[in-house]
């Protein structure tokens, strides 16, 4: 496998993690540096873990907003506006 050398700039803390964590998995610092951008770059354009759970949250209070009648009055309402669009336009004239 061919090696580019780079540089980045990290702050002391995530530098603090990198030192303690090579020695626990036994591996180089920029393996585990590479590992850990593999593992980002895998999640990208994923869920967090938190979004479903909200997005299940908003459609909850949607649907509970959503009145309640009965099948037929919407099939009525239904059928009224596929007849409007088969007309072509607008009833009243636009202002």
């Amino acid at each position: 496998m061919t090696v580019v050398k780079a540089t980045f700039s990290l702050d002391p803390k995530t530098v603090r993690l990198l030192d303690e964590a090579a020695p626990c998995l036994a591996k180089p610092k920029s393996e585990i540096v590479c590992d850990a951008i593999r593992d980002y770059s895998a999640r990208i354009g994923r869920l967090s873990e938190e979004e479903p759970l909200r997005r299940l949250a908003a459609f909850d209070e949607l649907v509970s907003r959503v009145p309640g009648r009965p099948p037929e009055e919407v099939d009525r309402e239904i059928c009224a506006i596929r007849e409007s669009r088969r007309t072509g336009g607008r009833r009243t004239p636009a202002e």
